[in-house]
């Protein structure tokens, strides 16, 4: 199932919710006309992103200026998901059928990427990224042999190792997750982590407490009556504190049971009774330090200063993908090669 193969900051961003929506993104002039899902922020200053025709950018100057770093017989992969460490090292994985399915590096800046590990299996996946540190991290794939494919690496994506059939429930029929936005997959203090899933099967949460060794599955209350719909990002702001965003991408406008949280840290997951985004969402972040989440989607971009249990419209404008870094407002990439700094 692979629908989609094709402390001061907190106070400025809720004084955004009274302010013109028009003015709570600035678009930056990047010169790629790439379908971007693939977004790993370092900070205010550097930023990548990665999407389809096998395009990676970069910027160290806030936004100013893009970099096209290219990837040497990459030219036909889409990547996903982006884990950037700073201005020099990152992670790229792109997501396809088959081996179309691959990890690359970098560690000079994106002059140069190598090939770390290149999907073998015909009907696999891969879904999303994330790192715990530079060294640590996991991949997350569509089920093979009835189980999510998930890999551990400990040398910074330069060798994985699948995590054991017994340490992951059995996947359901009709269940997998979406490559979306690099976020259905993230990561949490003290080896947690945690995944959504999607397609009639689906709208379920893994989640892990001992670093993607061993899983145990939820079900939530999210939409998922169709193969394209379901989670398509989770976002947590500490240990407990969960929101799971999505819906159906073929239904953008819908905003039947797009939201569900958690404050038990993933074990169990509520609708919450206040009010919800405005359509489909395909990501969220938590702005660092604090309980307010922005969600965005190709339609528009909501914001909750509680963490999830209601939202406001504060954008019409609408990414795929979001990220933070460690200071400074957040990121978010689109259609059409656009990149976004919060204001």
């Amino acid at each position: 199932m692979k629908p989609l193969r094709v402390a001061g900051y907190s106070t400025a961003l809720l004084c955004c919710m009274g302010a013109a929506t028009a003015h709570f993104w600035e678009e930056c002039v990047t010169g790629s006309t790439a379908s971007l899902r693939g977004l790993g922020a370092v900070d205010s200053q550097t930023a990548w992103a990665g999407g389809t025709g096998g395009k990676i950018l970069k910027t160290v100057d806030g936004g100013k200026r893009w970099l096209e770093l290219p990837v040497s017989a990459g030219e036909t992969l889409d990547f996903r998901a982006v884990a950037a460490f700073d201005g020099k090292a990152a992670v790229a994985m792109s997501a396809g059928p088959g081996k179309a399915s691959r990890i690359y590096r970098t560690g000079d800046g994106g002059a140069h990427w190598g090939l770390a590990l290149q999907n073998t299996d015909e009907g696999g996946f891969f879904d999303a990224l994330a790192f715990w540190d530079r060294e640590r991290g996991l991949l997350l794939g569509d089920p093979v042999d009835g189980r999510f494919v998930v890999l551990l690496t400990a040398d910074g994506g330069a060798s994985w190792k699948r995590v054991p059939a017994d340490g992951m429930p059995v996947a359901r029929e009709a269940e997998g997750a979406f490559a979306a936005s690099g976020s259905c997959l993230v990561t949490g203090p003290g080896g947690r982590a945690w995944f959504g899933t999607g397609g009639t099967g689906g709208a379920r949460v893994f989640r892990s407490v001992d670093w993607g060794r061993t899983w145990r599955a939820a079900q939530t209350p999210m939409l998922n009556d169709t193969a394209s719909a379901g989670i398509f990002s989770l976002a947590f702001r500490d240990t407990v504190h969960g929101v799971a965003v999505g819906g159906d991408y073929l239904k953008l406008g819908g905003r039947l049971k797009n939201i569900a949280v958690t404050e038990d840290g993933g074990a169990t997951w509520q609708v919450p009774n206040g009010a919800g985004t405005g359509g489909f969402r395909s990501a969220a972040a938590f702005v660092p330090g604090s309980s307010t989440v922005v969600a965005t989607g190709p339609e528009g971009t909501d914001i909750s200063s509680d963490g999830g249990a209601t939202w406001k419209r504060v954008s019409k404008r609408g990414y795929h993908a979001l990220s933070f870094g460690r200071d400074g407002p957040g990121w978010a990439s689109g259609a059409d090669g656009r990149i976004a700094r919060m204001k």
